[in-house]
Order: C-alpha cells, then structure tokens, then sequence
C-alpha cells in the first residue's frame, strides 16, 4: 500500500485531499497544527485503519517513521484575515516549513507536490494569466508575506528538483470553493454566503467590478491527483475560467440563498487584485484536465454545507486558536 503524507489535513483543501487518498486506497498520514484548520473536516477518518493524523507545526523538524511514497504540501494560511493576522506563521510555514518537507522527501525518496496559488501573480498586469507571467507583487505590502512565501515555496521547490533530482510538482490553485471552507475567513465566497445566512448586507470592497474565477473543490482536487502522477514539473494553474465580476456574483448568491438583503460598498484593501482569472492550457494539454461543474451546481452543494452550520459557526467572526499561536 502505498502512503502519503498531507501536511495541512485538517485545511478546506487538506481534508478533501485525505478523503481522495483514503478512497483511492493509500495510507494517509495528515499533519496539521490546527492553527487555521479543524478536526471536525477530518474526524470521519480517525476510526480507518488506513489514516492517521499528527497534531504537529510543520515549520519544525518533520519525522515520519517508514517508507513515503508522496508528499502534499498544503499546509498554510490562505485567506487574507488568516495571514494578517498570524504574518509571522505564514511566512514560517512557507518557508520553514517547505524546507522541511522538501528535505524529508528527499530522505523518503518520495515525491511530493507544492500548493501553490494565483496569489503569486500579485495584481496582474496580464489577462488571463499563464504560467509564464512573472506577476505584479508588492513584497512589502499587506498581501506580501503570503504572496512572497508562496514565491519563494516555489523557488526552493525548483531548486531542490534541479540541485538533488528530487520528483517535485507545483500546483498554483485559483480561487476555490466548496464544503468545509471556515465562514468569515476574508474571502469572497464563504464571506457572502455567511452574511446571507445571518440576514446581513453583502459587503462588497471597492466597486464591485473587480473579478473573479471560481472552482469547485472536487474538480481541483482531479487536477491535483492529475498533476501528481505526471511527468511535469513545472508550475500549472489550476482554477475554473470562468470569470465573473464580485457584483455579479453578489446577485447570484442573493438568488441562491432566496434572501433580499441589499449590497453595500467599502474601500477596496490595498493591493487587492482587481482580475483574476487562469490560463488552464497547460493543464488542458499535459493532464487531460478541466473543471467540469458549473458554478451554479457548486455553489448549491457548497450552500447545502453552509445551511447544516449551527447557530455559534455562523456567527465565528475569527478562527478559535490564533492567540496561542502568536509570537508576542
């Protein structure tokens, strides 16, 4: 049987990924600090003999006892709340923390794959966005310690695969959405639908013609797979083309979730980027791969989550376990 190690496992993106591995037959081995993720994703899985989790940072040394045959790193914050809250932990982790899984797949001899995201093309000057557009970043601004962590994941990625010939793969995911995404974590989706749910005005920050392209988890998590067991290690966007602007997609949530709140407008963050949208041929091309579930099947099934959510979910304005984690 072959094992894989999840770093991240109790993330959005983390327990999706556990529960592919897990149904495609692996050894899952999850690893997660619980800084931004919950066991609640992942707790379905505790009474399989084939998954096992590590409370564990993985910006601290890794060990893993046997044989691995793969690494996914998706361990991270990832919402802009997340990592201006905590700059510090996610540019350890994205740093750090890459390093040590770079350095324990080396040691396994397994391969392992980098989560990467669109956020390493900043506010692009370039639409839609390839691989080969290098970005529009700004290091010290806000945004920077999760843009630049991410810049250089991919960078010590590039190196580790050139310098020791270690089998790498870089995934660099767009805007996803699904079940399992924590409400009032600073993006759009999860932020609207919660709004929605509580009977509160839609916030929309600048004026609403800023855009973007929005996947459904299980479609990424093929790509993933995909881009896995390739032979292709280079970076490769992953993300729905689909493209549509934040006022529109405000609507939308507002016909699906049958409310009649209204849309109100605040300052645009600094840096936000005001298009988003990926180039997915090289992803159609080397894996065969493309997002096949309409937006408006997604958001239903994401919104049935949502609907399931207790009364004290609903109003977390803030993630439980960042004060612990904060280096004074």
């Amino acid at each position: 049987m072959k094992r894989v190690l999840i770093t991240g496992a109790a993330g959005f993106l983390g327990s999706h990924l556990c529960d592919r591995f897990i149904n495609d037959g692996f050894h899952v081995i999850g690893m997660d600090n619980l800084i931004t993720g919950r066991l609640k994703n992942i707790e379905h899985l505790f009474k399989l003999e084939h998954f096992e989790f590590y409370n564990h940072d993985v910006s601290k040394f890794i060990h893993v006892s046997g044989e691995l045959d793969y690494i996914l790193h998706f361990a991270s914050p990832a919402s802009p709340i997340d990592y201006l809250k905590i700059p510090i932990q996610t540019l350890k982790v994205g740093s750090l923390g890459v390093h040590n899984c770079l350095g324990l797949a080396k040691a396994k001899g397994a391969r392992i794959l980098i989560a990467s995201t669109s956020e390493v093309y900043g506010d692009p000057t370039v639409h839609p966005q390839p691989e080969e557009y290098w970005g529009n970043v700004n290091p010290v601004g806000p945004r920077g310690v999760y843009d630049e962590a991410k810049r250089f994941q991919e960078a010590i990625t590039m190196a580790y695969h050139e310098f020791h010939g270690l089998e790498t793969r870089i995934v660099r995911i767009f805007n996803t959405y699904g079940s399992r995404m924590r409400l009032n974590d600073g993006r759009v989706l999860p932020a609207f639908i919660g709004q929605a749910l509580r009977g509160e005005d839609l916030t929309i920050f600048g004026d609403g013609s800023q855009t973007r392209s929005f996947c459904y988890v299980d479609d990424l998590v093929e790509g993933i797979v995909r881009l896995l067991f390739s032979n292709y290690h280079l970076p490769v966007n992953m993300g729905n083309p689909d493209e549509i602007t934040i006022s529109q997609f405000a609507e939308e949530i507002i016909k699906l979730t049958g409310t009649n709140q209204k849309v109100v407008y605040q300052d645009l963050p600094i840096d936000d980027p005001k298009q988003r949208q990926p180039d997915i041929t090289k992803a159609k091309e080397i894996l065969g791969w493309k997002p096949i579930v309409e937006r408006a099947e997604g958001l239903s099934k994401t919104y049935d989550y949502f609907k399931k959510l207790t009364k004290e979910e609903l109003i977390q304005t803030e993630h439980n376990n960042f004060d612990k984690f904060i280096l004074k």
